[in-house]
């Protein structure tokens, strides 16, 4: 699941995007609203983690203008507001959810799961190719009963590729996808995480279902499909 973060606060901006980077998230962070636009449009996120309180233009004048140039985003506000006007705003303004500080984690992360399984971003919980089953809540994989031992980055591989399954999905976006802008990654970094995910997914003789579409990027087909 890929968020942009937005965020003046830098200890507590540092603290959320380490904690969700390790559960396994892709966080890009910015300190206020002025690249809102350049980052929703450079890549596809899941969820947008909004303060109200940042510096210049306030996080609802963000929200407003950014509904109003047609992002459909899920926008998580998150603000020390915590007026039942305040909220009442914030959800007419085109916010999907609202969360008030102080907070736990715990219940960030559970909205943040909540809003990716709101349609139209995703209709069905449980993806499936072939025999091969992803559960997008529990982050479990499964191959015709056998459990899949998947890294976090392994399992949002997966999940990208069986989100469009039967299709080839390019380099550029598989890489938009599992690493943040600032991250300094080696050009065959990507080879090195199909590789193990296709030794995974095929075992003592299964067919074997991802594919290289040599120069475009990755391909995860169903028995029916795979040749």
């Amino acid at each position: 699941m890929r968020v942009l973060l937005v965020e003046d606060d830098r200890p507590l901006q540092t603290l959320l995007r380490r904690g969700l980077s390790e559960d396994g998230y892709v966080v890009d962070a910015l300190p206020d609203g002025r690249d809102c636009d350049e980052y929703l449009s450079g890549a596809p996120y899941d969820a947008l983690v909004l303060d109200l309180n940042l510096p210049g233009e306030d996080g609802l004048s963000v929200l407003r203008r950014l509904r109003a140039r047609g992002h459909q985003v899920p926008v998580l506000i998150l603000t020390a507001r915590d007026g039942a006007a305040d909220v009442v705003e914030g959800l007419d303004a085109g916010a999907d959810d609202y969360l008030r500080k102080p907070f736990s984690f715990d219940e960030l992360e559970a909205r943040l799961r909540s809003l990716s399984r709101r349609p139209p971003r995703r209709l069905e919980s449980v993806l499936r190719a072939g025999d091969v089953t992803f559960d997008t809540v529990t982050r479990q994989a499964h191959r015709n009963g056998r459990d899949l031992e998947l890294t976090a980055k392994e399992a949002l591989f997966l999940e990208i590729l069986m989100q469009n399954a039967g299709r080839t999905v390019t380099r550029r976006m598989l890489e938009d996808r599992l690493w943040d802008r600032e991250s300094d990654r080696a050009s065959n970094v990507l080879d090195v995480y199909a590789r193990r995910l296709r030794n995974k997914l095929a075992v003592d003789g299964e067919a074997q279902l991802l594919h290289t579409m040599r120069g475009l990027g990755y391909r995860l087909e169903s028995l029916a499909e795979s040749p």
